[in-house]
């Protein structure tokens, strides 16, 4: 290796710690994901599913950056049925699938052939709509069964990618099948690593307890391709990847932007494409035969060249085996041969001109600071780069725990034969039950501390919201509730206590809650909605990255976040009255229009908290005289709706114009009202309680 390489390597691993990698990143990156999990699992528990939710891929590893721009990839895998390797995994009770090898069948593929539930016998009949009998009279499980789901659900948004179905082009999920006995063709590769050089006997003791997933997939051309089910040892991959050093975590990323834009540049047919998994083999591979001493930080681009020779000898035989089920070709039905050749043209063109290539990556700006770098190493978890990662990491997984609470809300809104009330304190018991549990992990229990508080908040509004309709005093230990969960966040939980004593006419302990809340909405605070919407500018400021740089607990991280403010109709006595139109939106055939998810939160009301708490000091400061302040809150609701920029950064836009509009008219100015009503109505033409103020107001003006 030419003798630069060893400063190169210094300076490129520098570089790299810059743009987000490095351990600090790493680690948050798979804490992040991992709390992710756990409260989708959690989520599960309580709403009577068996299944379980795993993360995979750079986002999880921590083996990208922003410039990557990696996908999530989220696999959900349905325990109810059992995956039968053989006889002796039959259990009764329970539906089984048979894993079934025929002399065609392509490797790495099995067929599911139905198990009955009471015998272990096979089943004879089609009794599942997604089923197909053969010639034999075997009934299998057609691999078309998520697809068609998904299908169903999202219509014209649903895209699939190979085992993957999705409806947003940064997510794809995955729903399989877990199986905890590892079949002959992974076992084997047991045996072949006891003498490598990695991984270690502790990570491969621990892979052998991981079991393997079954997607619905079937090999490309294969005549039983729609029955067909792909094995697939996620992970065991996801162990071997949290088991790497930075230094062959770097090697990676580096990688993945050479074939982000070097490789692809010599890919020539439609169909062909090099990918991160290729990238991915590549290194297992090169670990796999070079001794630890290679991965060091003075050796980075060496070990980058062993990784890339990795590849020219999969190009070179015209076949990438897979690391784990090496009977897998990684380029069948992925790189033709022409493509592999011209690729194994410019890879050796790389190595060759000494890497040179590493100073032209345009990915995070690698090039110039390659060449800008200064000596000194910067302290990285304080800089932009860093603490935006940070940001977006917290940001987007507080976001998942408000997406998980919101279902939470539609079951207990949906069972209606035992009231929310009710409900509310099953999902206590249960949550309580769960947290105390030898199995649940501290994951898990962080989850649900923060989802006890959301309930303790909607029980406390539910139990006021009755008390004011029936004229009863509100019952001491509603207060412990409220207090107990007004660190939900910054602001939503106070918020609804302030409305509630709004509503009760004690406007002044509402005034003093309300400029409590807006003493600590300062720029740190970063709005979180939860709402399944994605902002037209999403941006985050400096100070919430920088401030969830320097600290990494939940407790100290929900005070920079505000979540929007949620009534449900029985928490309508504790909202201003105005805000019950947003619960009964739907004008003439409005609820057939509504998507899925809208069905959800079809009957409540949501608003973004920094407008909620402009409209609540309207209407405090009015009731208790104080004009100063009342129009303060006016013309701060009015910068909002009148900002582009400002407006398009709220998740309930519609219902911010409509609170608006109701300002406009108790000030007395109906025009300026019906504008804004119509301007909401542009934002959201169906399911939007402005068609209701429109017409009032027409009526008004007519007479």
């Amino acid at each position: 290796m030419p003798a630069f390489f060893h400063h190169l390597s210094e300076v490129l691993y520098q570089v790299l710690e810059y743009v987000g990698v490095n351990p600090w990143v790493v680690e948050r990156r798979r804490h992040t994901f991992l709390h992710r999990e756990a409260a989708s699992d959690v989520h599960h528990h309580q709403a009577g599913l068996d299944a379980t939710t795993f993360h995979f891929g750079s986002q999880s590893e921590g083996t990208t950056t922003p410039g990557l721009q990696s996908d999530t990839d989220e696999l959900y895998t349905h325990n109810r049925i059992n995956i039968m390797y053989s006889w002796a995994d039959w259990q009764q009770g329970r539906w089984n699938l048979l894993m079934v090898r025929e002399e065609d069948t392509p490797p790495q593929h099995y067929l599911l052939q139905w198990i009955r539930p009471d015998v272990p016998q096979p089943v004879t009949h089609i009794h599942h709509p997604d089923s197909v009998t053969d010639s034999q009279g075997r009934v299998f499980y057609s691999n078309m069964a998520v697809v068609r789901g998904w299908a169903e659900v999202y219509g014209d948004r649903h895209m699939r990618h190979g085992p993957s179905n999705t409806d947003r082009e940064d997510w794809d999920m995955v729903e399989a099948l877990h199986c905890t006995t590892l079949p002959p063709e992974i076992m084997s590769w047991f045996t072949k690593m006891q003498n490598a050089y990695w991984p270690s006997q502790e990570t491969l003791q621990a892979a052998r307890l991981c079991g393997c997933f079954l997607v619905p997939v079937g090999h490309h051309g294969s005549v039983n391709e729609g029955i067909e089910w792909r094995i697939t040892p996620n992970l065991i991959e996801r162990l071997l990847m949290f088991s790497l050093n930075m230094v062959a975590i770097k090697c990676l990323v580096v990688l993945k932007m050479l074939k982000k834009q070097e490789f692809v540049k010599h890919i020539h047919c439609e169909n062909c494409k090099i990918t991160t998994f290729h990238c991915k083999t590549a290194l297992f591979f090169t670990l796999n035969r070079t001794p630890p001493t290679v991965w060091t930080k003075s050796r980075l681009i060496e070990c980058i060249v062993r990784c890339l020779q990795a590849i020219l000898e999969f190009l070179n035989q015209g076949k990438c085996p897979h690391f784990i089920v090496e009977e897998v070709d990684l380029f069948d039905g992925k790189l033709c041969r022409e493509c592999q050749l011209s690729l194994e043209q410019a890879i050796q063109g790389m190595i060759q001109d000494d890497m040179h290539v590493l100073f032209h990556l345009q990915s995070d700006d690698l090039g110039q600071r390659l060449m800008a770098l200064p000596h000194e190493v910067r302290p990285y978890p304080g800089d932009d780069v860093n603490a935006g990662i940070c940001g977006r990491l917290f940001k987007d997984m507080f976001e998942q725990y408000i997406i998980n609470a919101r279902r939470v809300y539609s079951r207990l809104c949906n069972n209606a034969e035992a009231g929310v009330y009710t409900s509310l304190n099953n999902e206590f018991n249960s949550l309580e039950s769960l947290a105390v549990n030898a199995r649940t992990t501290q994951y898990d229990k962080n989850y649900i501390k923060f989802i006890v508080k959301c309930l303790m908040s909607a029980k406390a509004s539910v139990t006021s919201s009755s008390c004011i309709q029936t004229g009863q005093p509100l019952p001491q230990d509603i207060w412990q509730l409220y207090g107990e969960s007004l660190d939900t966040d910054v602001a939503s939980s106070k918020l609804k206590l302030a409305s509630m004593h709004y509503c009760q006419g004690e406007l002044q302990r509402a005034a003093s809650i309300l400029n409590e809340v807006e003493f600590d909405l300062d720029d740190s605070v970063q709005p979180v909605g939860g709402c399944s919407k994605k902002l037209y500018s999403d941006k985050l400021s400096k100070a919430f990255c920088e401030y969830t740089a320097q600290n990494d607990s939940h407790e100290q991280l929900t005070k920079k976040l505000a979540f929007c403010v949620r009534f449900l109709r029985e928490e309508k006595f504790c909202a201003p009255r105005f805000l019950w139109c947003e619960m009964y939106r739907a004008v003439g055939d409005d609820v057939d229009h509504r998507s899925l998810r809208e069905r959800d939160w079809r009957d409540w009301a949501e608003v973004d908290a920094w407008p909620f708490l402009l409209y609540l000091q309207y209407l405090t400061y009015r009731g208790l005289g104080v004009r100063h302040r009342q129009l303060e809150a006016f013309h701060g609701l009015e910068d909002i709706v009148t900002s582009y920029d400002k407006l398009n950064q709220l998740y309930h836009r519609k219902t911010v114009l409509n609170l608006f509009g109701h300002c406009c008219e108790l000030e007395g100015d109906v025009e300026e009202a019906q504008d804004v009503y119509n301007h909401s109505v542009q934002v959201k033409p169906r399911n939007n309680a402005a068609n209701w103020h429109k017409q009032r107001l027409e009526l008004l003006l007519n007479n």
